[in-house]
């Protein structure tokens, strides 16, 4: 995938919303919280509710998933889109991203 197709299928959720919190730097966000850092040859995005659960993901695909510089700890890892992670298990993963974030979200806030 390229990164304008990742970044156009993570905007196509209900609530997603496009920002630039620091400069230069492209997200995905509902209900106010990141569930994809876009942009780059790249994308961040939550992996498992834990550390453990996101090294699964590192160990499967190593040199093409890396820990998110300070946010790795939280699960967070950096996925390249360089072709070694195939099409349907990234879209996978902005999904499971956006699951556990609106999952976390007050009913109130949270996309219809």
């Amino acid at each position: 995938m390229t990164p304008e197709e990742i970044t156009a299928y993570a905007l196509a959720k209900p609530g997603a919303v496009e920002d630039r919190p620091w400069e230069g730097d492209l997200v995905a966000k509902v209900g106010d919280k990141i569930f994809v850092f876009l942009g780059g040859e790249g994308i961040g995005v939550k992996c498992g509710r834990t550390s453990d659960e996101a090294a699964e993901l590192r160990e499967r695909f190593p040199g093409a998933v890396t820990v998110s510089p300070y946010i790795g700890r939280y699960g967070w890892n950096v996925v390249s889109l360089d072709g070694t992670v195939p099409d349907d298990e990234l879209l996978e993963l902005v999904d499971e991203s956006y699951d556990a974030v609106v999952s976390r979200l007050p009913k109130a806030r949270r996309p219809g």
